[in-house]
């Protein structure tokens, strides 16, 4: 399925998915399932512990906090896939920033992980018909299928990526 065939675009959800491009879900996770073709890993290792401002994660958190978000969505998928009608509450992203040990990890270690992690995402999502798809489930309060979500995690890893670009390599300079 495609970003175009999600039924229902959810709200908050739709600022992520709308980063995604209008191909098949399985092509567009497979796009983006290597970090190290978006942003080679020496430039942010370059960037050791900088942070564009007070207060901000370091960039093996943001790093951190995509893959843990991308085990949550699919769990969510999973469930939602599965017919399981049960609410998923959202989750707190700056306590598991905060307990998650981004920044005690090198950035070799962690664009890894995500490989690993997004290639299992891969498998679950192939693993979908069409009919398990579009099915819904609510979670943050919000109704979203797992397409919808499948694009989500396209596009959170996306909007992250832009931040990284826009604002902590310009620190290079």
């Amino acid at each position: 399925m495609t970003k175009s065939e999600i039924p229902v675009m959810p709200d908050f959800f739709d600022r992520y998915i709308n980063l995604a491009d209008n191909v098949f879900l399985i092509d567009a996770l497979t796009q983006s399932a290597s970090f190290e073709s978006l942003i080679p890993a020496y430039k942010l290792e370059a960037l050791g512990d900088r942070r564009y401002a007070p207060g901000k994660w370091m960039v093996t958190d943001i790093l951190q906090h995509i893959i843990d978000n991308e085990r949550i969505m699919t769990y969510r998928a999973l469930r939602f896939a599965r017919n399981d009608k049960t609410e998923l509450p959202g989750y707190d992203e700056e306590l598991f920033g905060q307990t998650a040990n981004g920044s005690r990890r090198t950035v070799a270690d962690l664009y890894e992980e995500y490989a690993l992690v997004r290639q299992s995402s891969i498998a679950l999502f192939k693993s979908f018909d069409n009919e398990m798809l579009l099915r819904t489930g609510i979670c943050f309060h919000r109704t979203i299928s797992v397409v919808a979500l499948g694009f989500v995690l396209v596009g959170h890893a996306k909007h992250h990526v832009n931040i990284i670009r826009e604002r902590y390599l310009p620190l290079l300079s």
